[in-house]
């Protein structure tokens, strides 16, 4: 789905002895510019600045943004299907990439304006642009991951891709520790390396520092883009009219469906990890909100709780492998759920003045852990090493769900199934945000609404007991592949 035969055929976009000229360097810089919009809007600043100072309340914000959410997960699933079917056959790709990217640099831009106390965009306007964003972005990767063989052929696309993947987390490590340096810690510390008060003018009261992420969103995006459009190798135009590609595309789409269905336990576990990743999104999507309102957590936590998280995000990729070549990917991905279901759990159970559901604590007797300007209480601290948990399994997740398909399938089918893998990650995009929205509107309360990602936690886990396969490779296994 990510690339054509005649892709594969056509002389790659890959420097010699092992590296990537630059084509390839730039299909990845384009993924590290766009990747930060989800860490600094979706997940962990502009997001929980929307709950808690927007809509006023952490838990009717939690309410209102996962039915937004919801509503742009079913606008995913009902059409990015459809494009990821047809994306070989619309030819090139570089003009629906700038039409993706001209929509969501001002888009994302004009959430800036977003103000707390209402002279700007309203709620409403604000989370339609962000998930119209929201939306541009799944088009855009996918439209963006079929250029990858072209950018970097069969022989380095593990590279760029680890390239981009890097690059993503750099440029948004980067970004909020720029952010919490440059708006956040002036007048917040007597630090000689931190400005006395925030760069630009920038007003805290305002709530400025939260907003202006959304400009260097924007500006990572459009960075980002440049490169692409300039070095990386563009597919060739197929003549093929726009609506024939989409009925061809829909076609072919059932055809990969149905190859699926014919492989029991590929089938199984592709029905299963709808449901585990979807959990697994939700948790990262959500935490930030659910920080915000839970610990009562401001700008400057969020930003440090971001940084460090994305830091021992990267330790999840190394986890994965380890626990592959361990125990084999499916036993890699039980132990992964799992203990991203006792991370949620803990996560549940944790306030200001309380600890794991058991212990309560009072702040005021115990006083402040250290001097430091954020997480100086211990439920603070807690909370941030169950954030560090859920990092690195949740990361993990992903890598040992790719190895994993790839021992359940016949390799002359491995095309069909991983189609049908990258497009069963959006099908079920609305159901963590519609639980969460229920969950949270009928006990009113965010935990509510957090516990129903346990749901689909749950059910994954349970239907990888049902697959067959995947367990450990051994050195006389492999040598037999």
């Amino acid at each position: 789905m990510t690339g054509s035969s005649a892709e594969a055929a056509v002389p790659a976009s890959s420097g010699g002895g092992g590296r990537l000229d630059r084509g390839g360097v730039a299909w990845s810089v384009f993924e590290g510019g766009r990747n930060p919009y989800v860490i600094l809007i979706t997940i962990y600043i502009f997001m929980p600045y929307v709950a808690a100072s927007m809509v006023g309340d952490p838990v009717k914000g939690q309410e209102t943004i996962s039915r937004w959410q919801q509503w742009a997960g079913w606008v995913v699933m009902a059409t990015a299907p459809f494009i990821g079917a047809s994306v070989d056959k619309l030819g090139g790709r570089k003009p629906w990439l700038g039409l993706t990217v001209g929509l969501m640099v001002p888009l994302t831009a004009a959430l800036w304006w977003a103000r707390p106390d209402g002279t700007g965009l309203s709620v409403a306007t604000t989370m339609l642009f962000a998930m119209t964003v929201q939306v541009l972005f799944a088009y855009n990767e996918i439209l963006h991951n079929s250029l990858l063989v072209r950018a970097a052929g069969l022989s380095g696309a593990h590279r760029a891709s680890g390239l981009a993947l890097s690059l993503g987390n750099l440029f948004s490590v980067l970004a909020l520790a720029f952010t919490a340096w440059a708006f956040a810690l002036p007048g917040q510390v007597d630090w000689t390396w931190v400005p006395k008060a925030p760069l630009f003018g920038l007003d805290p009261e305002s709530h400025e520092p939260e907003r202006v992420v959304a400009l260097l969103a924007a500006g990572l995006l459009l960075l980002g883009a440049i490169p692409l459009f300039l070095f990386t190798p563009d597919a060739p135009r197929t003549g093929v009219p726009v609506a024939r590609a989409f009925a061809q595309g829909a076609a072919q789409l059932v055809r990969m469906v149905r190859t699926v269905g014919q492989f029991r336990d590929a089938a199984v576990y592709l029905g299963s990890r709808m449901f585990f990743v979807d959990g697994m999104n939700g948790v990262l999507v959500y935490a930030g909100v659910y920080a915000v309102g839970v610990m009562k957590w401001g700008a400057l936590e969020m930003l440090g709780y971001g940084i460090l998280l994305s830091i021992f995000a990267v330790l999840g990729g190394y986890v994965g492998r380890w626990l592959d070549a361990g125990l084999g990917p499916k036993g890699a991905l039980r132990i992964e759920i799992f203990m991203s279901m006792l991370g949620l759990l803990a996560m549940l159970g944790m306030r200001p003045d309380l600890i794991l559901f058991l212990w309560p604590y009072d702040v005021a007797t115990h006083g402040p852990i250290w001097d430091g300007p954020v997480f100086r209480t211990l439920p603070d601290l807690i909370f941030v090493l169950v954030g560090f948990s859920n990092a690195i399994f949740i990361t993990a997740q992903y890598a040992s769900a790719r190895t994993l398909l790839t021992r359940l399938t016949p390799p002359d089918q491995t095309g069909a199934f991983f189609g049908v893998y990258a497009l069963s990650g959006v099908a079920t995009a609305w159901l963590a945000p519609l639980l969460v929205n229920q969950g949270t509107r009928i006990t009113g309360t965010q935990q509510g609404g957090f516990a129903m990602l346990l749901v689909l936690l749950v059910i994954g886990f349970a239907g990888l007991f049902l697959v067959r396969g995947g367990g450990r490779v051994f050195p006389m296994d492999a040598a037999s592949i």
